[in-house]
């Protein structure tokens, strides 16, 4: 089953909207690694040293292929990413092989089996 790893890097108050927008579309589960630290095009201000920019949280997601571009197209829609450049980003990559998704593949499978 060809799969793809979505990768959304977020302004924190949005994780919960894009795990329920991905998973309205297809998602079965996320991973999220919170506090995540970046710096964009432009340096953000500090006040006597302490960071002012929000923080971010990485979310991943593991979907099988066929539902990745609706996944990732809801993931931009919740987290409303396209209206404000400053609540993150989504991107997809493809996954050549993983372990350690044998009880999750039959459920995957069970729910794409009309789709593909």
């Amino acid at each position: 089953m060809k799969m793809k790893l979505l990768i959304a890097i977020v302004d924190n108050e949005v994780t919960d909207d894009i795990i329920d927008a991905a998973r309205e579309a297809g998602a079965t589960g996320a991973t999220v690694i919170n506090n995540a630290h970046g710096e964009g095009l432009k340096v953000e201000k500090t006040f006597f040293g302490l960071d002012l920019s929000g923080q971010r949280d990485i979310v991943l997601f593991l979907v099988v292929a066929e539902r990745a571009r609706r996944i990732l197209e809801a993931i931009e829609k919740g987290g409303k990413l396209q209206e404000d450049r400053n609540m993150g980003l989504a991107l997809q990559v493809d996954i050549e092989d993983a372990v350690g998704l044998r009880g999750q593949l039959n459920a995957m499978l069970d729910e794409i089996k009309d789709e593909v």
